[in-house]
Formats: structure tokens, C-alpha cells, sequence
């Protein structure tokens, strides 16, 4: 039998959610540990609503603090599965603050979590595959499938140096560090 598809709208889900005082860090603003919290449980409720499996968080991708949310605005996150393999998805997260008195929306950050889904026996299971059925679908499916080529090339770079190499000693000459190997 084939596998079955779904599509990112099947995944698609939001929540919104008042800010209030004590989700602010010392500057009054809210704690972008907060915010990460709530994007991790989209995440997983999109992985989750998609695959019907229960899924893990096995990277996420950078996560830029466009704009501070103040306390009593209201913020709404977006999610969708934009991509899928064997048993991992990478789920698109949006997040925008809105000032409820006056209405100003603002996009707060963007981010992609990968995730795996868990079978019953707690090893990863496949997942459907993934039915494209609109522009922004393809569109969002390529920026996946580019940012999972720019990581494996970071990946194949990283492994490549040689980080006791006199190269790389060389390299760290014009930098604002000391190395003090104690050699």
C-alpha cells in the first residue's frame, strides 16, 4: 500500500496569546525564552495534527528578535509542516504582537523547527507524505529544501577544518582573542 499524503494545510494551526507581567524579563519587555517556549509547542502540535504521531524537536533553525512585544499585547503564532521526509517535518513558525487598543500588528520573528515524530514504541515511524496545493506551499517547500542544502554544506565545511592546524592558528591572528593553548 501506498503512502498516504496530507497537506500543509492539514497542519496548519495558530494560537494567540496574552502577554502579561510576568512573562517580561528585566526590562520589562516580554522574555524571549517565553516566546521560544511557545514556538516549540506549535511546533509540536503541527508535527503532531500532521503525522498523528507524537514528535520531538530535533533542531531549530535561528530564531532573529525582530521586534520587542510589550506586556498586554496580544501575540498569535502561525505553524504549518512546509516540509516533510521519512519521519522528520520542518514547521514553518510565525509570530506577530498586536496592541489591542490601537490594533498595530508587528512581525515579531520567524523561525523553523524540525521535527520527528515517535511511534508507540518510541522510535521514529514514517510520516504522510506531503501534498502541495498552492504557490506559497511550493514556495515554502523550496526555502526548506535550500536551508536543508546550506546546513548540510555547513556540515561538510565544519567537518573539514582542522581546528589545531597552523591555518587556522593563522587565521585567528586578526581577531579579538588570545590563544593560550598552555603549550
Amino acid at each position: 500500500m501506498e503512502d498516504p499524503f496530507k497537506s500543509v494545510a492539514d497542519s496548519k494551526i495558530s494560537i494567540s496569546e496574552l502577554m502579561l507581567p510576568s512573562h517580561s524579563n528585566f526590562s520589562g519587555k516580554i522574555h524571549g525564552g517565553y516566546i521560544l517556549s511557545l514556538m516549540d509547542q506549535i511546533a509540536f502540535a503541527a508535527a503532531s495534527k500532521y503525522s498523528g504521531y507524537y514528535c520531538v524537536t530535533a533542531s531549530v533553525e535561528t530564531v532573529d528578535f525582530l521586534n520587542p512585544i510589550e506586556v498586554g499585547e496580544l501575540v498569535t503564532l502561525k505553524a504549518s509542516v512546509n516540509y516533510v521526509g521519512n519521519s522528520s517535518m520542518i514547521v514553518g513558525i510565525r509570530v506577530v504582537s498586536e496592541n489591542i487598543q490601537t490594533g498595530q500588528q508587528k512581525h515579531c520573528n520567524s523561525s523553523y523547527f524540525t521535527m520527528v515524530a515517535k511511534g508507540p514504541d518510541g522510535k521514529t515511524t514514517k510520516v504522510p507524505r506531503l501534498l502541495i496545493k498552492t504557490q506559497e506551499d511550493v514556495r515554502r517547500y523550496f526555502k526548506c529544501l535550500k536551508m536543508i542544502a546550506q546546513k548540510k554544506e555547513k556540515d561538510l565545511h565544519e567537518s573539514a577544518i582542522n581546528p589545531y592546524s597552523t591555518e587556522v592558528m593563522e587565521l585567528l591572528q586578526g581577531h579579538r582573542v588570545i590563544v593560550d593553548l598552555g603549550v
